[in-house]
């Protein structure tokens, strides 16, 4: 058998691993969308470097865009197989699948306007709204903790990844030529001391696995003091300079830590009086979809559930949905506080809002979480003296910063603890993914430290012979 790294290869997006069998049954594992990349971006969504149609199935970790968000692309090209996934994967997936087709739409709108004046030719969407409507019907969910016979050659389980709702690591027992070879995908790891979110599960041994680097050289800070944090920015940007605080926040899971949060703090009569924006119709509905599924909570959110039947919801907050009442937002001096995806502030309604906002000095945007370094976010962290929005220059006044304890994804700690449960020397390879290569190769000098004998870093496209 083989494995191929198509995607999430020394970088943090677009992951894709490409399992063949002897007999030529391919497996892939995710399917995710490039992001931030810069204009290497479009490029790289358009090339799988496979041909979909050859593919048997599809074993999807979690809901997030660089894991699941090339699925209507690929069933456009050709997959006709299912994809599996957990039930909060399978709901949470046909909302992102469906706001990517929109934001692609609409992004692509303004853009090609600046194109035709240029006499640039159109970009066209990578899919459209109807194939991401299509791709949600090849969904077949499979429940965590019970192995799942796909065929005569091989079976997985999920089990929790601690990173968002639904999300799973997947473990694959592999039957080819009467030997039994055992192989773990970490998708995302999350966090064990998470503040919603149980934490991730440990996991049977492994031959081989497929793990997840993205913060394998990083120490986050203690989440215990992240609603001080918020605090402390509201009250300097919107109580002492009377402006708007931007927050970009991926829809899902990131969005509804900062509500919980800000509940915390009202909880705690501690939250200014002011208007909280969710302007993203995405994060309505992924929070909708994040509260039925409590049975994935902790034990601090399900005894807070016996009190607080709503642990999202507080005074001042308001769901945006029209395009219209998202714009009237740039137009009003007052302060507020906005959360709109994207996380990276690379595409989506944020952007907007980042784009009428950041020349005033009374405004903050905040971060907090990963953003590729090509990425409008990674650009910002970096606190330039002018940057590029939809192609025009931006003087950059508002005030940039970022609050590092609230990542989904584990630490060099969490990681390593994740690992824990395995013995390193029955480890025949781990490939590290989804990181950085810089941080990759610190993360492998760590393991090997831990035992771990042979620790390999996958370039784009590599293929490597298991057993």
């Amino acid at each position: 058998m083989k494995i191929a790294f198509h995607g999430a290869a020394r970088t943090v997006t677009g992951s894709k691993h490409l399992l063949t069998l002897s007999n030529g049954k391919k497996y892939l594992l995710d399917c995710g969308m490039y992001q931030g990349m810069g204009k290497e971006t479009d490029e790289l969504n358009r090339d799988f470097g496979f041909n979909p149609a050859e593919v048997n199935y599809l074993i999807l970790s979690h809901a997030h865009i660089d894991h699941c968000g090339l699925i209507p692309k690929l069933i456009k090209d050709g997959y006709n197989g299912k994809v599996f996934a957990t039930p909060a994967t399978k709901e949470l997936a046909a909302i992102l699948m469906a706001d990517s087709a929109g934001i692609q739409e609409s992004d692509l709108k303004f853009l090609n306007k600046t194109r035709a004046a240029q006499g640039k030719p159109y970009i066209s969407p990578l899919y459209v709204m109807e194939d991401a409507q299509r791709a949600a019907e090849h969904f077949v969910t499979v429940d965590y903790g019970k192995w799942f016979t796909i065929d005569e050659n091989v079976q997985f389980m999920y089990l929790d990844a601690g990173h968002i709702i639904g999300s799973a690591t997947v473990h694959l027992k592999i039957m080819e030529n009467g030997k039994e070879t055992h192989l773990t995908f970490s998708g995302d790891v999350g966090r064990y001391r998470d503040v919603i979110l149980k934490s991730p599960e440990d996991f049977p041994q492994a031959d081989y696995i497929i793990m997840e680097s993205t913060y394998g050289n990083k120490l986050h800070e203690e989440v215990s003091g992240t609603p001080d944090k918020l605090l402390e920015w509201i009250t300097k940007t919107c109580l002492q300079k009377k402006g708007k605080l931007i927050i970009p926040a991926f829809s899902v899971g990131r969005t509804q830590e900062i509500l919980y949060y800000l509940n915390q703090l009202e909880n705690e009569n501690r939250l200014p009086d002011l208007p909280y924006y969710v302007d993203s119709p995405l994060s309505l509905e992924a929070t909708e979809v994040v509260e039925s599924f409590p049975e994935d909570f902790n034990s601090r959110v399900q005894k807070l559930l016996k009190t607080d039947h709503d642990p999202f919801q507080f005074k001042g907050l308001k769901f945006i949905k029209s395009v219209e009442e998202s714009k009237s937002l740039n137009y009003r001096t007052d302060p507020m506080v906005i959360i709109s995806a994207s996380g990276m502030a690379e595409a989506g309604r944020v952007k907007h809002h980042i784009s009428n906002n950041i020349e005033n000095s009374r405004n903050s945007i905040l971060f907090t979480g990963y953003c590729e370094p090509n990425s409008l976010g990674g650009r910002l962290k970096l606190h330039p003296k002018e940057v590029g929005i939809f192609g025009q220059p931006h003087e950059v006044h508002a005030e940039i910063g970022e609050i590092q304890s609230m990542s989904a994804h584990g630490d060099y700690n969490d990681l390593c603890q994740w690992l824990a449960c395995q013995n390193p020397k029955e480890v025949k390879k781990l490939f590290l993914v989804h990181g950085d290569y810089d941080v990759q190769l610190d993360f492998k000098n760590r393991l090997i430290s831990k035992g771990f004998l042979d620790v390999e870093i996958p370039a784009r496209h590599t293929e490597v012979g298991l057993g």
